[in-house]
């Protein structure tokens, strides 16, 4: 997977998805079980708009993500609005940064790109080693639900003067796991032409029970499991799942 050209236009695609959603979740969840400190490793931190408005909740942000290009923008965001976050380039699965973190997040799905068994585990592991013991690691996935009977098979487009796409869905070669063909159309203003833009994009999710197995056998704690932003338990239409835990 490449995010290379998509960085520059992801902003623009991502403008409607729910951050503030993400930043109550966490301060909701900080609240509930008592976290002291306000230390926050995000993880696929993307273009960092939740790091930068974690940042203006009051946590020291480290944002972590795999593309450079997403970094670079990160940054340049960071210094426009006069605020603080240290990035690493890293691979969510080999992390290493040598301290921990009181709080650790892996939202919008990121955890999702892992394509193999092995990458989810090692991730669980690596952020055991990085959470401090009375630290919350936060994250949400797609459901089941939402892979097998909302992308599967589906075209979605979007026509509009800056940006156009077309998005289709197909089953990966991996169980509960989508491809998503991306062709996108961006606007050049100093030329007036529109330049053709290809992504592939590879998500694969798993059973609740089967995250939790693995979560167990890292070292953690489930304290909580909710869906799509309502803190009500998932039912069989639930889109995204949310997971709060802990350090045994």
């Amino acid at each position: 997977m490449s995010y290379e050209r998509f960085a520059y236009i992801y902003d623009y695609l991502m403008q409607d998805v729910n951050y503030d959603g993400w930043l109550e979740f966490v301060e909701r969840q900080s609240e509930t079980y008592s976290v002291k400190g306000k230390d926050i490793l995000d993880i696929a931190c993307g273009t960092g708009e939740l790091s930068l408005r974690l940042a203006g909740a009051g946590y020291a942000v480290t944002g972590v993500d795999l593309s450079e290009d997403m970094l670079v923008i990160a940054q340049q965001k960071a210094l426009d609005r006069n605020r603080v976050l240290t990035l690493f380039q890293q691979d969510m699965s080999k992390l290493d940064l040598q301290r921990e973190y009181d709080l650790i997040t892996i939202f919008c799905d990121s955890l999702n790109y892992l394509e193999k068994e092995e990458d989810v585990m090692e991730t669980f592991s690596h952020v055991y080693t990085h959470l401090k013991q009375d630290g919350l690691f936060l994250f949400d996935v797609h459901s089941l639900y939402k892979i097998s009977q909302i992308f599967m098979n589906q075209t979605f487009t979007l026509t509009d003067d800056s940006v156009s796409y077309i998005w289709d869905c197909f089953p990966g070669e991996a169980p509960n796991s989508v491809e998503h063909e991306l062709t996108f159309f961006v606007h050049d203003e100093d030329t007036d032409l529109y330049e053709k833009v290809e992504e592939l994009h590879k998500q694969r999710t798993y059973p609740v029970l089967q995250l939790t197995e693995w979560l167990d056998h890292a070292g953690f704690e489930v304290l909580n499991i909710s869906a799509d932003f309502s803190g009500h338990t998932p039912d069989d239409n639930s889109e995204r799942i949310f997971f709060t835990c802990k350090k045994k």
